[in-house]
């Protein structure tokens, strides 16, 4: 999991999104309209991030249609001190480069 969480969120564009997202779910499940609006981002991006973190099993879905659920899967619930550290590290810069 740290490899990918490494490459999720400093290796490819967007991990700053990403991890917001994480961050979020991590408070409480949400759909994607929820997502973009407690994050501003607009819906069509959130969508785009919520896919590669279903893609590499860090989010899992409940539902279906316009009211699905996201939440962390268990593998990163469990893996959620992980990400903190990774976060430490690169959080300031990735903010500052977005």
């Amino acid at each position: 999991m740290n490899r990918l969480l490494w490459w999720l969120l400093a290796g490819t564009r967007g991990g700053t999104n990403r991890a917001r997202i994480i961050m979020t779910l991590n408070e409480r499940p949400d759909n994607a309209n929820q997502l973009a609006e407690t994050l501003g981002l607009d819906y069509k991006t959130i969508r785009h991030h919520l896919d590669i973190l279903l893609k590499h099993g860090i989010i899992v879905t409940q539902g279906d249609g316009y009211g699905r659920m996201f939440f962390l899967s268990r593998d990163m619930e469990s893996d959620y001190d992980e990400f903190n550290r990774i976060w430490a590290r690169i959080g300031k810069r990735a903010l500052n480069e977005e």
